[in-house]
Order: C-alpha cells, then structure tokens, then sequence
C-alpha cells in the first residue's frame, strides 16, 4: 500500500526567506505535495516569518543570541521546536548559523541546503564573488544534505547558471537565485515522492513509479 502522508518540513531562516516563499508558493499551487509544519528563525525581525504567517504556517523564533556561548544549547531548543512539529526533514533557507556536529547527528540524511554554486566548487561565503574572480564560465546552485563541513555534504540536485563577461557580484546572484527558486522546491518533490536514495556519500535520484 502507498503511504500518501505528505512529508512534513522544517524551514530554517534568518531574513528575507526567498528560497522559503517559492517552496510555500509551490504547495499553495498544488505543485508540491509535503507540509511546511514550522517556520524557524533565529531572528524575530526576519521578513522571512512575515511570510509564513501569510501562509498559515506556524512560526518560532529560536534567538540564538540568549546562549551566546552554548551553541548547543540552542540547537536543542531548535531541535525541539522541529521534533514538536513532527518534522521529517529540515531545509535551510538563508539560514545564517552553522550547525554544530551535535545537531547534523540528530538528524543524519535529513537536514538539506542550496547553494550558489557548483560544489564541490566555492563552498562558504561569497560563492558567486569567488566565481567571478576565478572567471569560471559556468556557475550555479546545488542542493545538498548538510554534514559536519561546510557545503561538503552528498550533492542531491544541481543547476548551472553562465557566467557572463560583464557579471558582476550582484547580476550573477540574481541569476543565480532565479534557479535556485526552481531547484529547491523540485528537489523537495524527489523528497516527498521518496526517490532520493543515498549510497556510499552519494545521492541517486529513483525513477518515477508509474
């Protein structure tokens, strides 16, 4: 018997939510069939909740800044607001805190990012600016499960993007973001279908069951 319990998400954010908005948009559309269950920030002034809100999705604010030397401390409220919620799986959306160890373990192959780039290629800060710089002719965005490193996770779904002559920083990211908007909330129907398959630290995407 095919279990059509719509898999249900937690988004992380900390401002504007764009990657959130196109997801929610997508499952307002009936493009996309899982449950946002929690919107969770670590900033009460993220317009990314105001968002949410608009949706009818729950929201929590998780201030990071109230344990200021106990990072685990508050992925544990985090962690907690998520399991309340009975979330399958975590999506970072412009969340700006890096996740300990500690909370990639409570949730192994379950927790996912997108990134501006083509990794394994500019992980980190400023993907696009070091893009540029090295004068790659193609860019782009990668969905991947978070683990212990930084964007070194199993790549799931990747987008390239062409790096024009007369790019800038901020024209190659609007480039960018464009596709990421398109990726994430398909990546997240491989999800909700159950054809994302991990092996061996790398990610095998299933036929469609018809």
């Amino acid at each position: 018997m095919t279990d059509h319990t719509p898999l249900t998400v937690g988004i992380l954010v900390s401002g504007r939510g764009s990657n959130m908005l196109s997801i929610l948009r997508a499952v307002d559309r009936h493009e996309l069939n899982i449950q946002v269950g929690v919107v969770v920030s670590n900033n009460s002034d993220a317009p990314a909740l105001d968002h949410a809100v608009r949706y009818n999705v729950p929201t929590a604010v998780v201030d990071h800044r109230e344990t200021p030397k106990d990072r685990e401390a508050f992925e544990k409220r985090v962690d907690a607001v998520l399991r309340d919620h009975n979330v399958d799986l975590v999506v970072l959306a412009g969340f700006m805190r890096i996740l300990s160890p500690f909370f990639v373990r409570q949730w192994p192959h379950k927790v996912i990012n997108i990134h501006p780039s083509l990794l394994p290629a500019f992980p980190g800060l400023h993907a696009q600016r070091q893009a540029l710089e090295t004068g790659v002719k193609l860019s782009g965005c990668t969905v991947h499960f978070v683990d212990e490193g930084t964007d070194t996770g199993a790549i799931i779904g990747q987008v390239s993007v062409p790096v024009a002559d007369h790019d800038t920083e901020e024209t190659l990211s609007t480039r960018i973001l464009a596709q990421e908007h398109l990726l994430y909330p398909k990546v997240l129907g491989w999800f909700a279908d159950k054809r994302v398959r991990v092996h061996d630290q790398r990610v095998y995407i299933e036929p469609i069951n018809e």
